[in-house]
């Protein structure tokens, strides 16, 4: 009876089954959730204008009843600007890898499917990007287009594009000779119908677990982005600006560095742990 009702399943139903028994999931699901709805209303349960916030009175408190995680080094709540910062570094990992996953899967899609010299053209530029470090790539673009959060979110997002040429070249090139893939192509479909209607959904599974995770290494590199001065401006609360700020201040006020710095940890663990999940859900040889 157990083993008909599985039957009875769609997809989705199992896939969601799947992730419910996943520990890591549901801890990286709730801690996501955390930091997403923080950043959704924190305008509304505590507003805050950057520009505006500064109290020399009050610089470098300690963490107290009044300033539960104290003050920076202009008298700035860190309390608000961390949970501020939540919005920041949130965008900045969903757009980056927004960026990647578009521009990345379409390359993939062509050198997978197309072959020959598109998909030599392509492999040799994915080789000529990962052959720098991330980070210093990152770095290099910013340097070029200039230091700020909108560009450092392109700037991450170029530096991801390889990781998902390459996922998305491995699955069409295991999928194109898989039978539905003939069927349509025996029955008069176009390239693009059979690329985008056939391929594509059959292989969004492990393009959605790689995003999940990007967007955890997304974050980390904007934070050290902002802890270089090349990615948010003051007098904007992001995590990694305020690392950098607060590192001339360390030894006589650790908590400015401190608590964005275990903000930056949580979330990124968060986003890992739901990868892990949603990896384990997606994957219908797993069985736990």
């Amino acid at each position: 009876m157990a083993t008909s009702e599985a039957y009875m399943r769609t997809p989705t139903q199992q896939a969601w089954r799947r992730f419910m028994r996943s520990s890591s999931g549901k801890a990286g699901l709730l801690i996501v959730g955390f930091f997403v709805l923080l950043a959704l209303l924190s305008p509304l349960l505590m507003p805050y204008d950057a520009t505006k916030d500064r109290n020399l009175r009050e610089r470098l408190k300690p963490p107290s009843v009044e300033h539960v995680m104290g003050t920076d080094e202009l008298g700035r709540d860190i309390f608000t600007r961390v949970i501020h910062g939540s919005r920041i570094s949130l965008r900045v990992g969903v757009f980056a890898v927004g960026i990647a996953v578009v521009v990345g899967t379409f390359l993939g899609l062509l050198a997978g499917y197309f072959g020959g010299r598109i998909d030599m053209l392509i492999s040799w530029l994915v080789d000529i990007m990962l052959s720098f470090p991330s980070i210093l790539l990152a770095i290099a673009i910013v340097a070029v287009i200039g230091p700020g959060i909108s560009n450092a979110m392109i700037a991450v997002g170029i530096v991801q594009i390889p990781i998902y040429a390459r996922l998305t070249r491995s699955v069409v090139l295991s999928l194109k000779e898989q039978d539905f893939v003939a069927a349509a192509e025996g029955l008069g479909a176009s390239r693009g119908r059979i690329i985008f209607k056939h391929i594509l959904p059959n292989g969004l599974s492990p393009l959605i677990v790689q995003a999940t995770l990007s967007i955890a290494t997304a974050i980390l590199d904007a934070a050290g982005l902002g802890f270089l001065g090349l990615g948010a401006q003051p007098p904007q609360p992001e995590w990694g600006l305020m690392i950098s700020k607060g590192f001339l201040y360390f030894t006589r006020a650790p908590w400015i560095s401190l608590f964005p710095g275990v903000a930056i940890m949580i979330a990124v663990l968060g986003f890992n742990l739901l990868g892990d999940g949603l990896r384990d859900a997606l994957d219908p040889r797993t069985s736990r």
